[in-house]
């Protein structure tokens, strides 16, 4: 890994699958207003009960969104976070970032080049302890990505 620059996409791509939790779980909380409002509209028998049916749905989206955005604030908080406690800088003149060891971050497997490139024809991925599943090569003969 190199510095800020992997650990940002890191934290990017975390912040990402987690705001997408967030926008399923609202969904689901829309979604179920919704049905229990057309079950309370159907047993209603008044008007007075059928409107404060379509109230409740009205507030139970709110808040659904409410809560989204509240995770999403929070997402981007903890990214921020990480973001800022894997950046050492230093005041050292000459030093290169990928010279520095950043605390805890994970060393490069043994035959990754970690240049960004993909892996050559071929040449598959391990995944899962021990006999995992090997994911199919991509990107181009030579590694290259286009």
């Amino acid at each position: 890994m190199q510095g800020g620059k992997s650990s940002s996409a890191v934290g990017a791509a975390k912040e990402a699958v987690a705001n997408v939790g967030a926008s399923a779980w609202a969904g689901k909380e829309k979604t179920m207003a919704v049905v229990q409002e057309t079950v309370n509209k159907a047993k209603a028998h008044d008007p007075a009960a059928k409107a404060e049916a379509e109230a409740r749905k009205q507030e139970r989206i709110h808040e659904a969104e409410a809560a989204k955005r509240d995770a999403m604030r929070h997402n981007a908080a903890a990214k921020e976070h990480a973001t800022a406690a894997s950046y050492h800088p230093t005041t050292g003149a000459g030093v290169d970032a990928r010279d520095v060891e950043v605390e805890g971050a994970a060393a490069p497997r043994a035959g990754s080049s970690d240049d960004g490139y993909l892996p050559v024809s071929g040449a598959g991925h391990w995944v899962g302890e021990g006999g995992g599943h090997q994911l199919p090569a991509r990107g181009t003969p030579g590694g290259h990505s286009a």
